[in-house]
């Protein structure tokens, strides 16, 4: 096939006329236009961030925008970002990635978020930072995106992971990172496959048990900075030494870890209020209580701990699981006792906790934030409060990230009350709420803290208030007194809990209190124990607070 083509004779002659008159080739317009582009985008400094320019919607507190420099200038972006709850982790994740992609060092980003925080990752950066940041789907094309967000079990799962780690990233982010402190799991290995340039890892506690939590972390960031884990287990384990108390260790942490905290930051928080308040269990309800103590006690101690705690939160959580136990045990020996005990638990009236809730919520138009332990009890709860005319949607870890999305703008809009489990413990916000309900008291205190910081962060404009509802005569009423009372933990300690946990190499708070309760063979045996635990704990406390004043 032939192709016609025609010369141009005119052309040499009109575009020599053309240079020797310029002002046809542009007008005087379109020339300012240009050059007030390129004065706006002209860097004249490393120093100084530029990124808040472009943002004039945006106010940066003092310590995020400090954080932001310390990491670009001084840690060369990679960094650990561990601000305590509440403080703005995301909005200084996104000024730095802003940063770099003003200044031209960064394109293809990578954003690990868990699932609830995916599309409030997404929304974030669109929005406030105007950066065109995309959620991953099924069919993403890993090659073409630039900017993309997604959770860390669908990128190591097939065919996304082979494809992602083709990719070469620029900026990789990784939010909830403590989840990441075991370098022998799958995600810590994922991770550390990526091929990145820049990297930030973000998390409120960056120790959680142990010093090798943050060494591992660390070790994504820099590898090899503080040594090989065998050297580093054997220094600081076997001597018992802590970040704070070594400042070798110290200094050497600082140069890769951002961690503001609360009293820090000069920002005047609003107040937060504490109530306990306490209830009563009916004549019905104690008989079954005392009575699954005493069919477990000695036989199945664990379980006996398991099922009065689900009794304390509902007689549903309770039926439940020992349904479940029914099912599954080939044990004859307590079999009838069991069967006698769900039979009086199925006759029980409302449980008194619950009514106690609804009394509350009734006596406000204000939002509430209900934390249980339990789906059962989610369920009930819900069910409850309806038929007081309460409208109330349920927030938990089986939830889609669509659906969570939507039951947090339910709540905002329509819904005086979220019932949720740990799963709205972490990451999403929800100023637009200040009261707080613990219906079932987390054993672990660093949960609470997590709970707590939902709604007492930054942009809070009321006073939070905290209720905390413990049933007398049980063991609720034992790790109120003992435990959050006695150490004051609601006021002031859950900042520093976790390096005296790490101080006492105790994995595992809950497990320890679970196993006081199963080990005691009486209340007075549970209640010394108890206190022997608590004052460990406070004397480690009152010497914490006299190193710091």
């Amino acid at each position: 096939m032939r192709i016609p083509i025609e010369k141009d004779h005119n052309f040499i002659s009109e575009f020599s006329n053309l240079i020797h008159s310029p002002d046809q080739l542009c007008d005087w317009k379109l020339f300012k236009q240009s050059y007030q582009i390129a004065e706006t985008l002209k860097i004249e400094d490393f120093d100084t961030l530029v990124s808040p320019k472009f943002l004039p919607h945006l106010t940066f507190l003092p310590h995020q925008q400090k954080c932001a420099e310390t990491v670009i200038q001084e840690m060369n972006g990679r960094a650990l970002l561990a601000d305590e709850v509440g403080l703005g982790k995301t909005i200084e994740a996104g000024l730095i990635l802003k940063e770099f992609l003003i200044r031209g060092l960064v394109q293809k980003v990578l954003i690990l978020a868990p699932a609830s925080l995916v599309n409030q990752w997404a929304l974030e950066l669109n929005k406030k930072f105007l950066i065109p940041a995309l959620t991953a789907g099924k069919r993403t094309n890993w090659q073409a995106a630039n900017i993309i967000i997604t959770t860390l079990d669908t990128a190591k799962r097939e065919p996304h992971r082979s494809a992602i780690l083709e990719q070469n990233y620029d900026f990789v982010i990784v939010d909830e990172a403590h989840k990441l402190k075991n370098h022998q799991t799958k995600n810590y290995q994922f991770v550390q496959a990526l091929q990145k340039k820049y990297f930030l890892l973000l998390t409120a506690t960056p120790v959680q048990n142990k010093l090798t939590d943050i060494f591992n972390l660390i070790s994504l960031i820099k590898p090899g900075y503080l040594g090989t884990y065998d050297d580093f287990l054997q220094l600081y384990r076997d001597q018992k030494k802590e970040m704070e108390k070594d400042p070798y260790l110290k200094q050497l942490i600082s140069k890769v870890m951002v961690r503001n905290r609360r009293e820090d930051t000069g920002i005047e928080w609003t107040k937060r209020k504490v109530e306990t308040i306490w209830v009563e269990f009916s004549e019905e309800e104690q008989a079954v209580y005392d009575l699954i103590e005493t069919i477990f006690q000695g036989v199945q101690a664990f379980s006996s701990v398991t099922y009065k705690r689900e009794f304390c939160s509902s007689r549903e959580a309770c039926y439940l699981s020992l349904k479940k136990w029914l099912e599954s045990s080939e044990s004859m020996e307590i079999k009838e006792e069991i069967q006698q005990v769900m039979a009086r638990i199925e006759q029980l009236p409302h449980h008194a906790k619950a009514l106690k809730v609804a009394e509350l919520i009734k006596k406000s138009d204000e939002k509430f934030i209900v934390f249980t332990e339990y789906r059962a009890t989610q369920i009930y709860l819900q069910w409850l409060l309806k038929q007081e005319g309460i409208p109330a949607v349920i927030y938990r870890g089986g939830f889609k990230k669509g659906k969570k999305d939507w039951m947090r703008q339910l709540f905002q809009e329509h819904a005086q009350v979220m019932i949720a489990t740990e799963a709205a413990g972490e990451g999403i916000n929800l100023q637009f709420c200040h009261h707080l309900i613990n219906y079932d008291l987390p054993w672990n205190p660093m949960r609470l803290e997590q709970r707590i910081g939902r709604i007492h962060r930054y942009g809070q404009e009321n006073d939070v208030t905290i209720y905390n509802l413990a049933t007398k005569q049980t063991m609720e009423e034992q790790v109120m007194e003992l435990l959050y009372n006695k150490i004051s933990l609601f006021e002031n300690v859950i900042g520093q809990l976790d390096q005296i946990l790490a101080k006492l190499e105790m994995k595992n708070l809950e497990k320890e209190i679970s196993q006081i309760f199963a080990e005691s063979n009486s209340a007075g045996e549970t209640k010394i124990k108890m206190e022997n635990l608590s004052s460990v704990i406070s004397s480690m406390v009152d010497e914490q607070v006299g190193e710091t004043s």
